[in-house]
């Protein structure tokens, strides 16, 4: 497919192009071997995936140096790449909330932040519930929330404690809008993983961060 026609299809997890956008939105930015041993193929053809997206500019391209010998290329989404993976319906939900703003006031826009967290945190408690330990715990909400359109993942953190790392934001518009829709999810994590964790974020979507990242740590 040439590059002319990558902003007239739509998502496929059996297009080439989308698979190597999913693995920089999942992992940061790569090198052209690193995204295809993440896809099982071979690193001159992920570097040919990368050149049309880097021509259609869905991809940047930065030379780095790393020791001695020749820098390396590293390739990471710019905005219109990142702009592959929207928020779920946005203008509708902006034009939603400013409704709520304006017609009932901000106390109602709140009433609603607050409903959400009341009603998913059970959920998400009896779900945590069924884990073992604490590793567990964090790997089965990095589940739940995949399954909600957040890409989420959980891994070991350098100096103990878990990482929570959700690659994409589908409430982004709303989040932006109202900050509330933020305070409500880590108050969900904290109400969900139990007195026992504390939470800290440390990367922020809204923010300007390319991913919302938690430091989640058992308190002892």
């Amino acid at each position: 497919m040439s590059s002319s026609n990558l902003e007239n299809y739509e998502w496929s997890p059996r297009n080439p192009s989308e698979r190597v956008l999913l693995m920089m939105k999942m992992y940061g930015a790569l090198t052209a071997s690193e995204i295809g041993g993440k896809l099982d193929i071979t690193g001159e053809a992920a570097r040919q995936q990368l050149q049309k997206l880097v021509e259609s500019g869905f991809v940047s391209e930065e030379r780095r140096g790393e020791g001695r010998g020749r820098p390396s290329s590293y390739f990471d989404l710019t905005e219109k790449g990142q702009a592959r993976f929207p928020d779920t319906h946005a203008a509708l939900t902006i034009e939603i909330l400013e409704g709520i703003r304006e017609v009932l006031g901000p106390s109602a826009l709140d009433k609603v932040i607050t409903r959400r967290e009341r009603s998913a945190g059970p959920f998400y408690k009896r779900e945590l519930a069924k884990c073992r330990s604490f590793e567990e715990r964090v790997s089965r909400l990095a589940e739940l929330r995949s399954a909600e359109g957040y890409m989420a993942q959980a891994k070991a953190a350098e100096g103990g404690g878990m990482l929570l790392i959700e690659n994409h934001c589908p409430i982004c518009a709303a989040a932006t809008l109202c900050q509330g829709f933020c305070r409500a999810e880590l108050a969900l994590f904290e109400q969900a993983l139990g007195p026992d964790t504390e939470i800290e974020r440390l990367t922020h979507i809204v923010e300007g961060g390319q991913r919302c990242t938690y430091l989640i740590r058992e308190v002892q």
